[in-house]
């Protein structure tokens, strides 16, 4: 492309038009104004383009709708732009989809990585430098008990076709380091939260469902328990690690925020009845316990003590505030909202891209 050399790097991002892509793809495209942005994404259901609306005309910011199980498209994309680096996203993340329909999570999650890894590899060899930032979960390592912490030298232990998929994934990333000595580096997060994310995850889901007064299905006896990471930190952890992380070296990204599902779900309750000033029911009414789903860990926690020694990350948002943020930001942008779940948006697509 002509205008690429002007730019300092060129990086791919994956899954660019998913929650926690899009949220990075604000980050970067505003900080590094001499960096050149591609957004890779097939656009999916959860794939959703006004999600970048302010970004998606500056100079720096371009997007390409390529599904990364395909291969040639892939190269096609890669000999373009002639990328330096590549932050992957792009999965498919919900658990209770992999457990009904596993084969798309094996296609995406495993062999577009390997799609990916393998472009990485052949352009690291003609240009002798390029870095592969896979971001994964912490799910991967499966589920804790009551004490404890997942470490980055915790076994893999997955426990759903999600799960299994981002491991099989991390491995790959990992063999391709050790036998290629392809510049890696691997982050492990745990769950996000914030604006931009497809309601059919739990903090969005909520929120959704108490604005509409329509039940809040909680699962099980809703003791699980996460640690959520506001997005804004996390996008801060894996522009420092792409940037400054050791080659073929793990970090575990986490918030410190251990909640309850049914404790943050009557918290979620309590912000909105107070934001919207509810003068009804209170919104805890419509918790309605569901059966639980099969193999449902039952706690995640992350150390992310490494991180912080080595490269001086850590969370800025605690919970309360961050959660109330989120809360905040989805009863201001109901119309986001209800378009991403109508489909509504993919005219939005049509209009603008379809023709380019």
């Amino acid at each position: 492309m002509n205008d690429t050399p002007k730019y300092k790097k060129r990086l791919a991002i994956t899954g660019g038009a998913g929650f926690i892509g899009s949220n990075l793809l604000h980050f970067l495209v505003n900080k590094y104004p001499d960096y050149l942005f591609v957004n890779i994404d097939c656009l999916t259901y959860a794939g959703n383009l006004t999600s970048l609306a302010g970004i998606e005309d500056k100079a720096n910011y371009r997007f390409e709708k390529i599904d990364i199980t395909s291969f040639e498209k892939l190269k096609a994309c890669f000999e373009k732009y002639e990328f330096d680096g590549l932050i992957h996203l792009a999965a498919e993340s919900h658990v209770d989809r992999s457990i009904t329909g596993p084969a798309e999570f094996v296609n995406t999650n495993i062999l577009g990585t390997f799609n990916l890894l393998e472009l990485a590899r052949k352009t690291a060899a003609d240009k002798k430098s390029f870095r592969f930032h896979h971001v994964s979960t912490d799910e991967v390592f499966g589920s804790l008990g009551d004490s404890g912490y997942f470490t980055e030298l915790t076994p893999y232990r997955p426990n759903s076709p999600y799960s299994a998929t981002k491991a099989g994934s991390d491995f790959l990333v990992r063999a391709y380091h050790k036998t290629y000595n392809l510049d890696v580096v691997t982050t492990n997060c745990s769950n996000n939260y914030g604006p931009y994310q497809f309601p059919e995850k739990l903090i969005p889901l909520m929120i959704r469902n108490a604005r509409a007064d329509i039940p809040l299905p909680v699962y099980g006896d809703g003791k699980n328990i996460r640690d959520w990471l506001y997005v804004e930190d996390h996008c801060r952890a894996i522009d420092l690690v792409f940037h400054k992380g050791k080659s073929g070296e793990t970090y575990n990204i986490g918030g410190h925020n251990e909640i309850e599902n049914i404790k943050l779900v009557k918290m979620i309750c309590r912000i909105i009845d107070e934001i919207t000033d509810n003068k009804g029911e209170p919104k805890e009414k419509l918790i309605t316990f569901v059966k639980d789903r099969p193999g449902h860990d039952r706690r995640y926690a992350i150390d992310a003590s490494f991180i912080e020694s080595q490269l001086g990350w850590k969370p800025k948002h605690t919970f309360k505030e961050g959660i109330r943020k989120t809360v905040q930001w989805y009863i201001d942008n109901e119309d986001w909202l209800e378009n991403c779940i109508s489909g509504r948006y993919l005219k939005y697509y049509d209009d603008m891209y379809s023709k380019r």
